[in-house]
């Protein structure tokens, strides 16, 4: 009995011996590679921006100043201001919560869908597969942006409508790769030894598939990323995501587009920090790939 109790927490300590080894030879990869480890400092500073906003804001990023409009950058005003005397770059700061927010609550949406949509059509197969992928090619026939405005028309045009736009156009290519690793892998002599054994095809697919799909799936969540901004950026500036005075970068660029010959800060830095950080995410995404692709181990 005495072995028995031990051995328990023994197992469980290895465990996270071999958690923690493994994390840290992944985190030592990717910074080796510098391309990643620059796109993993901007998203650090892109959440230490978001965490500690209201440390690093100068000044109120709501707040209006008519005696202070269009001021170019400056001791004062850092990034100038804008067209109602605000502070961009309190606002720019102030967005970095919002392309978080937009970020997350797409990832945390997509990613489940597509990964049960996937697993349940590669594995089941026969009709439920069929219609599964006549779904998701209907999704995936359309662009991204143009499906995504299509659902904020019929939804509202306001930024929880926008990220909920967002993520029904999100879903169909991490569906369609959990779809094709189920395919390999529901043939694989482990998944016929748990058949043998009884196992029912939700323990098999919780226990068995989804974790082996999992990385790959973590790695297009991040590459999509890039495109989320993106697809953000788009609708503000359409007017369809987040409303004014949000201080959202599409929305900074659109009211700005008016004044951009004469007051060319007003969309550069906003742009700017898009670019940035759709670029870092793709950099991450790929190095991702290169560390979890069992080729390059």
């Amino acid at each position: 009995m005495t072995v028995s109790s031990n051995a328990l927490p023994a197992a469980k300590a290895s465990l996270r011996r071999t958690f923690r080894d493994e994390a840290g030879r992944m985190l030592r990869r990717l910074l080796s590679n510098p391309a990643t480890a620059f796109g993993l400092c901007v998203i650090v500073i892109l959440v230490l921006a978001a965490i500690f906003a209201p440390l690093l804001m100068t000044h109120n990023p709501l707040a209006q100043n008519l005696s202070n409009i269009l001021k170019a950058p400056s001791a004062e005003n850092w990034f100038g201001t804008d067209e109602l005397g605000r502070d961009v770059y309190s606002r720019l700061i102030a967005g970095t919560r919002i392309t978080l927010t937009i970020i997350g609550l797409v990832s945390i949406i997509v990613a489940p869908i597509g990964l049960v949509i996937g697993t349940t059509a590669g594995y089941f197969g026969g009709w439920y597969d069929t219609a599964m992928m006549r779904i998701t090619d209907i999704f995936l026939s359309f662009p991204g942006l143009i499906l995504s405005l299509a659902f904020v028309a019929a939804l509202g045009p306001n930024l929880n409508n926008a990220i909920i736009a967002i993520a029904l156009t999100s879903w169909p290519p991490i569906a369609r790769l959990a779809r094709a690793e189920t395919l390999i892998l529901r043939s694989a002599d482990y998944i016929s030894a748990a058949h043998l054994l009884g196992a029912s095809p939700l323990r098999i697919l919780v226990k068995s598939i989804v974790p082996m799909c999992l990385p790959s799936v973590l790695i297009r969540v991040t590459l999509s990323m890039a495109t989320v901004i993106l697809t953000a950026a788009g609708l503000g500036f359409l007017g369809l995501g987040a409303q004014p005075p949000t201080p959202e970068w599409g929305a900074m660029i659109a009211t700005g587009r008016n004044y951009m010959l004469e007051s060319w800060w007003l969309v550069t830095f906003p742009g700017a920090a898009i670019l940035l950080v759709s670029l870092s995410f793709n950099l991450v995404g790929d190095g991702l790939r290169d560390v979890l692709d069992p080729k390059n181990r």
